[in-house]
């Protein structure tokens, strides 16, 4: 048998769990099938690899040894795998758009204005509520744009070396009933709000802290804040158990108002990113194009927002160098 790069990983993940049972378990592997795999490893190398006893599987001085080059290689080959992704593909034109979005009100619109632009190229899509890992795809060659959004001036981490341009600059609104005593204000003091229970989508960055910061500043500490999607948001605002925090450019269904924060203390950039190096690159200030003219298709759609930003001008779509 030919040691490949399947049998290393086997070796970590027994490595790392302590156990044959537990590998088993996280690699989806029934634990006699691990067990003769084991085995046939060893075989190969020519002795055992981990003494076994009832406290677990610990290597032995051959297992270490496989484990030290197991763990430069298999990284390695990861690496490997990530570049050729992101650079397969030469040529002028995008034949493919692999779009990632973080709850983020545009994809559909972008979309509709790359297909209508290419309609011959081949266009997914890829949610998540997470930037971080949008980021990570990009970066494995998994997609080829991804739409964040970020609290106020914070910027994705540079650790994934991506390139960023703005989108848009919004204000942060509350969602309440209709029935709500301060749904027919035309601003909402965060003040008033001191008592509420909060409801918001999930995510990462620091969104929660400057929420936070913006309560203390109007005086009071928030209550918990629930974690939902926007189905349950919506539901728990419809219900009166609690108001939302939104993207001022969501459109309230029956039933629920959006309602601008005075002095609107807080922020929400969208950012399009992706990798410098990749085919991408070439194409990205098109796709900025149509991601701005998206966004202005939607507010166009949302006449309340669309005469707050009338209003307060550094809000709103927005071209600008790179983060």
């Amino acid at each position: 048998m030919n040691l490949e790069l399947r049998h290393l990983k086997v070796v970590v993940a027994i490595a790392e769990t302590g156990s044959v049972t537990k590998a088993a378990s996280q690699l989806g592997l029934a634990q006699p099938a691990l067990t003769a795999q084991l085995q046939r490893i060893e075989r190969t190398l020519g002795g055992p690899l981990f003494e076994r006893d009832r406290r677990g599987a610990r290597p032995t001085a051959l297992g270490e040894l496989v484990l030290a080059r197991a763990r430069v290689l298999l990284p390695a080959m990861k690496g490997l795998q990530d570049e050729a992704a992101r650079l397969a593909g030469t040529g002028d034109v995008m034949t493919r758009y692999r779009v990632g979005g973080a709850n983020s009100p545009i994809v559909g619109g972008l979309v509709h204005r790359l297909a209508a632009a290419q309609p011959e190229a081949q266009i997914s899509t890829y949610a998540s509520w997470y930037a971080d890992e949008l980021a990570q795809m990009v970066l494995g060659g998994r997609l080829d744009y991804v739409l964040v959004g970020v609290c106020g001036d914070s910027a994705p981490s540079a650790a994934h070396g991506l390139a960023w341009r703005v989108v848009s600059v919004d204000a942060v609104f509350v969602m309440l009933p209709t029935a709500h005593p301060l749904a027919t204000s035309d601003e909402v003091d965060l003040a008033d709000l001191a008592e509420a229970q909060w409801v918001a989508a999930p995510g990462d960055g620091c969104f929660g802290d400057c929420f936070a910061a913006a309560c203390a500043r109007s005086g009071f500490t928030p209550r918990k804040v629930y974690e939902t999607d926007i189905r349950g948001c919506i539901d728990m605002v419809e219900s009166g158990e609690a108001v939302a925090l939104c993207q001022a450019t969501f459109r309230p269904v029956t039933g629920l108002v959006t309602r601008p924060i005075a002095g609107a203390p807080l922020r929400w950039r969208l950012l399009l990113g992706w990798h410098p190096e990749a085919l991408a690159a070439k194409f990205a200030d098109d796709v900025l194009c149509h991601a701005v003219a998206a966004y202005e298709d939607m507010v166009g759609r949302n006449p309340v927002y669309q005469r707050w930003l009338s209003d307060n001008p550094p809000f709103g779509a927005q071209q600008v160098a790179p983060i």
